[in-house]
């Protein structure tokens, strides 16, 4: 049996097996078992032509401190979907983060104010990102264990 504190996590250096697909400088670097699994997704999945990690940085405005930030958003890859190349921008977080908080409970008041900030900084890189996605020819994906183990279709 083993105990987990809060906070652990899996994480690492990927090493694609398909390198010529991976469009980094350097192996992307894990943060969690999902972004391992979505990782091996695309590094084995044919009908994804290229990817990256942390690839592209977009500037957003921080609600907290009305201040410009940059965001390096999670993956972009080009997907062959019927013989069409589409680029996707892709962003992975647990479900309970794309949903605005609830008071409820025995919920202490400091954890319910460190989730909705960060909701509301989440929502003002999610927002960028789709902007910048527009202007750019890509989609906006945000996907949560809900997609990536049920094989359902992301939050756009």
């Amino acid at each position: 049996m083993s105990i987990h504190k809060k906070g652990d996590f899996k994480k690492g250096v990927y090493r694609p097996i398909y390198r010529q697909k991976f469009k980094g400088k350097k192996y992307p670097v894990y943060r969690s078992s999902w972004e391992l699994h979505f990782f091996r997704w695309c590094d084995y999945n044919n009908n994804v032509l290229e990817w990256t990690s942390e690839g592209i940085v977009v500037p957003y405005i921080s609600p907290l401190d009305t201040k410009t930030h940059r965001y390096f958003v999670d993956n972009s890859l080009v997907l062959n979907q019927r013989g069409k190349n589409v680029k996707y921008l892709v962003e992975i977080k647990p479900f309970t983060q794309t949903q605005k908080p609830v008071m409820r409970g025995r919920k202490k008041q400091s954890t319910f104010l460190h989730e909705q900030a960060t909701y509301d900084v989440n929502q003002a890189k999610w927002r960028a990102a789709k902007q910048w996605a527009d202007d750019h020819g890509y989609k906006f994906l945000i996907l949560t264990e809900k997609e990536l183990f049920s094989g359902k279709s992301a939050k756009r």
